[in-house]
């Protein structure tokens, strides 16, 4: 596995570490270095934004970042880099569409935001994608 992380993984509470572990699971199956961090894009706003924005210069080449209910943190992420962002919409127990909800939010972004939308709790999906996107 290389040094430097090239995914960086987002979450906005320690609670969904769990629903991400096969994206990890996955990209240290496919030695891709990756990193993970939890950041709220509505606890922590400023925090999410420096993330983003630092990205590349710290070597990420694609971010994956886990959402659920109002799923704001893929969108959040995507307005602060042009690095591409995949969003993993994630059930919740307050969701009232069990997750759908969560993907409608990752999947309708304004123009000039673009969110890749992997299906619900599909983590490893969206890491199969992130080693796509760093092969092309």
């Amino acid at each position: 596995m290389a040094d430097a992380p090239l995914v960086g993984i987002l979450v906005g509470s320690e609670s969904d570490r769990e629903r991400m572990q096969p994206a990890m699971d996955e990209l240290d199956a496919r030695g891709i270095a990756h990193e993970f961090d939890v950041r709220s894009a509505h606890r922590s706003p400023d925090s999410v934004a420096e993330y983003a924005r630092t990205a590349r210069e710290r070597g990420l080449r694609v971010l994956i970042a886990g959402a659920g209910l109002a799923a704001a943190l893929p969108g959040a992420v995507a307005a602060h880099t042009d690095l591409p962002v995949i969003g993993v919409p994630l059930r919740s127990s307050m969701s009232v569409l069990d997750g759908l909800d969560a993907m409608l939010a990752i999947a309708q972004m304004p123009p000039g935001v673009p969110v890749a939308c992997v299906g619900v709790d599909s983590a490893k999906n969206a890491a199969v994608l992130a080693a796509r996107i760093l092969g092309a």
